[in-house]
């Protein structure tokens, strides 16, 4: 299969710079070109490349794992090095949406570049044959559509556009490319207006401002209805449009409304959104869309605007009693069907009932036009647009026979191909299918009948490995799953993924020495299907206990907990911890203490514990402390650690711990000392399992060798401690922190040096656990410390005081 080694990027702007972005994410190096400079000379021709990159640098949330790795990018411009191409394996127009502008640039490509080369156009809506109209056989070969979704670093869609010329060889070779180095969910889309996701999500979004219309609601109502209830992003509709910017959904739907023709042709962008755009309220990017934020007196408030008069007020809470006791339901299906129930005057619930079976029937319609299978459309949206369930999960969800005669009764059109699966006696588009490496089957139109809905080698999930091996043992908290050839897996599954009893119980009895739990197993992952693979521990739990000043209990609950870190660190088979999303508190530590580490390269790690007056007690600090000393490698012959090496070390470490700071991408984690250097980086969400249970099953082979608990760490002892204390009471001085900020600054320096010993006094493991033990047990016990655990667990912030 093709090598992809180089790419060009054509175009600098928002899409191009941040596709060159991630690629270097991924370790490859790019060129960025874009138009000159009109009668510049030297560098300043390459202006406008220039500022394409530093907006990428720049952007928020950020385009790069890490800034040093904008030096993988070479700018250049059209005019003078566009013979780069010749170099390049794979070239990436991401130029302006004109067809023969693209044509023009493109033209200069052909005479330039080898044959072979890969070319493909980011164009989110011109027919992908039309550009390449004309050209030779070997560039229409090797032309194809790769549409990116913005930002490419985060939204994990890339759709494939074929033409009738396009070679399957080539398409191949960048679909594997860019599942296993870029992490794309690759959906194969057809050469029709906005292909298969914008086309959607398109419908949808029109679709929901036509019912805020009709039904009278308000802008934050929507919002309220149509994002984490029904298991959309948090951003719903109009907050997305806002980051988005308006002017990109109002191009998007330009582009449908010319080259579109279907059923739903009668939906258009409202007034008042037409108004907004002419006003130059376009969302984030001019400070200013549907909400805006604008300082008060106390901080930033978010005001939201009246779509009728198009003035703003402070956001609204939205009030339905209907959506207020969804809420409390965890499962999506089952909010779904509690949200969609009829009920006289309910408003909620007549607006998704409206959304969602306009949405179903519109989808359902757009089979063969725009996909073969309901899959990729399904995909296009869970993986562009962040839902959840896609459209067709969605109506399996809320039962597509009863919906379906809801559907007949209100005198609703139904969907030719719905009314095929019903025919066929099949009552779910989806269904369970154990033996196929995806878990489930599809209902296959073409056929009237279900296929194995295909994925590649190596994408796999713990729940599709439940199905298919089982579970071993499962509580409240947690489950042993076997993963096949001797591999289990412990995966959370309590709220949020926080660590309670249940979870350290599992582990702890799993792993350790002559466990019968584990004892068919010869190595381990830990890992799971969320979102964040734990928020940390449960906190209520603790705060609970020390209302009541159960002391017992919390010590009994805290030598627990290291006792599980412990089991991880010395289990006598290996662990692989795969971590992803948040790993914060309790999370990181579980991490910390595995031999290795197998993290997906989106990874927002750290030891947040002081953000509510604690420190880390489940042994994080005695980790950080060892990789410090461990790092510095000084220790002088005589016993004694005062080198520079050791106080740059422990500097950097208690800055990571008493500042709370988190990994923005898993590069950063490493370069805050969460990960080692031998932790393997995977790119793809989807084959974190996969990886991990490899890596696990080759430290087994190896013949793994479980450590032994150190009993000779070199303390960093008082000196650096003394350092430590200065620094956090300068902070004071300067009324950086407060007085308690300081008490719990103090604990975690003399924690992490071991205490007020002689620099190099060798201690053991166990004895820095137990220091880091009472010093947890003391902050439990300051009223400030209670405080800010019960301000965060009331409003998920942290309390300064």
């Amino acid at each position: 299969m093709k090598r992809i080694d180089k790419v060009a990027v054509l175009g600098a702007g928002t899409m191009g710079a941040r596709i060159a972005a991630h690629l270097a994410n991924a370790g490859l190096p790019s060129y960025l070109l874009d138009r000159v400079v009109p009668d510049a000379d030297g560098p300043a021709r390459n202006g406008i490349a220039a500022q394409g990159l530093e907006g990428a640098v720049k952007s928020k949330p950020a385009a790069f794992f890490e800034p040093s790795l904008s030096k993988l990018i070479t700018i250049g411009n059209f005019d003078d090095n566009l013979k780069w191409v010749a170099e390049c394996d794979w070239v990436i127009e991401a130029i302006v949406e004109d067809l023969e502008i693209k044509r023009s640039l493109l033209k200069k490509v052909e005479a330039v570049r080898r044959p072979g080369t890969i070319i493909t156009t980011n164009t989110s809506g011109l027919p992908v044959c039309k550009i390449a109209e004309g050209f030779s056989e070997d560039f229409r070969r090797n032309w194809f559509g790769t549409h990116f979704f913005n930002p490419p670093r985060y939204m994990r869609l890339l759709e494939l556009i074929p033409t009738p010329d396009s070679d399957r060889a080539a398409m191949n070779a960048i679909a594997q490319f860019c599942d296993l180095r870029l992490g794309k969910g690759i959906v194969w889309a057809k050469d029709t207006p906005n292909f298969i996701g914008n086309r959607i999500g398109t419908f949808s979004v029109l679709n929901v401002m036509r019912l805020m219309q009709e039904m009278d609601l308000t802008i934050e109502e929507v919002d309220a209805l149509t994002g984490q209830a029904v298991g959309w992003p948090k951003s719903a509709t109009f907050r997305t449009i806002d980051l988005v910017g308006l002017d990109i959904l109002g191009h998007v739907v330009g582009n449908m409304q010319a080259n579109v023709r279907d059923e739903r042709s009668d939906l258009k962008l409202p007034d008042f959104y037409r108004r907004m755009l002419d006003r130059k309220l376009l969302g984030d990017k001019t400070k200013a869309g549907f909400y805006k934020k604008q300082k008060g007196p106390e901080g930033d408030q978010r005001l939201a605007i009246d779509w009728k008069t198009l003035e703003y007020h402070p956001r609204k809470k939205a009030s339905f009693a209907n959506l207020e006791m969804a809420k409390n339901v965890e499962s999506t299906p089952e909010r779904l069907k509690m949200l969609l129930a009829p009920a006289k005057g309910d408003k909620a619930a007549q607006f998704l009932w409206s959304a969602l079976s306009d949405l179903w029937t519109y989808a359902a319609n757009r089979i063969p036009e725009i996909s073969d299978t309901i899959v990729e459309i399904d995909r296009a949206m869970k993986l562009g647009f962040n839902w959840e369930l896609g459209p067709f999960e969605l109506w399996d969800a809320a039962g597509v026979s009863a919906t379906v005669e809801r559907m007949k009764k209100e005198g609703k059109p139904v969907a030719a191909n719905v009314e095929r699966l019903l025919a066929s006696g099949a009552t779910t588009w989806y269904q369970d299918a154990p033996k196929a490496r995806s878990g489930k089957a599809y209902f296959d139109l073409a056929n009237a009948s279900y296929k194995e809905v295909q994925v590649p080698e190596g994408v796999w999930s713990v729940s599709v490995a439940e199905k298919s091996n089982g579970v071993v043992k499962k509580n409240a908290g947690a489950s042993l799953v076997d993963l096949g050839d001797g591999v289990g897996c412990i995966a959370f599954h309590s709220k949020m993924n926080a660590i309670g009893g249940d979870i350290v119980q599992l582990i702890t009895e799993t792993l350790k020495p002559g466990s019968k739990t584990g004892a068919n197993f010869d190595a381990f992952v830990i890992t799971n299907d969320a979102v964040n693979f734990s928020v940390g521990a449960n906190i209520m739990l603790l705060l609970m206990s020390v209302q009541e000043q159960e002391w017992d209990d919390i010590d009994f609950m805290i030598r627990g907990f290291q006792g599980m870190t412990q089991a991880i660190k010395f289990s006598p088979k290996p662990v692989v911890v795969a971590p992803f999303g948040m790993a914060l508190g309790g999370g990181c530590e579980v991490a910390l203490h595995a031999p290795v580490r197998q993290p997906h390269a989106e990874l927002y790690m750290g030891l947040v514990e002081v953000g509510v007056g604690l420190l880390p007690g489940g042994g994080g600090c005695k980790e950080m402390t060892l990789r410090a000393v461990d790092a510095a490698n000084t220790i002088r012959k005589d016993g004694r650690g005062e080198s520079v090496e050791i106080m740059e070390a422990m500097k950097r470490t208690f800055e990571t711990v008493a500042m709370a700071k988190v990994s923005t991408s898993a590069n950063e984690a490493r370069n805050l000392g969460f990960l080692l250097n031998g932790d393997e980086i995977v790119m793809n969400r989807e084959r974190v399992l996969a990886d991990a249970k490899d890596r696990a099953l080759e430290m087994a082979h190896s013949g793994y060798r479980a450590p032994v608990p150190r009993t000779d760490v070199p303390a960093p002892g008082e000196s650096i401690l003394a350092t430590l204390k200065l620094g956090v009471h300068l902070m004071r001085q300067g009324e950086y922190i407060s007085d308690h900020d300081q008490k719990v600054g103090n604990k975690v320096a003399e924690v992490l040096c071991g205490g007020a010993v002689s620099p190099g006094t060798p201690v053991t493991e166990q004895y820095l656990l137990d220091l880091e033990r009472e010093a947890f047990k003391s902050l439990c016990g300051e009223k400030k410390t209670q405080e800010r655990i019960a301000f965060t667990l009331k409003t998920g912030k942290p309390l300064r005081n």
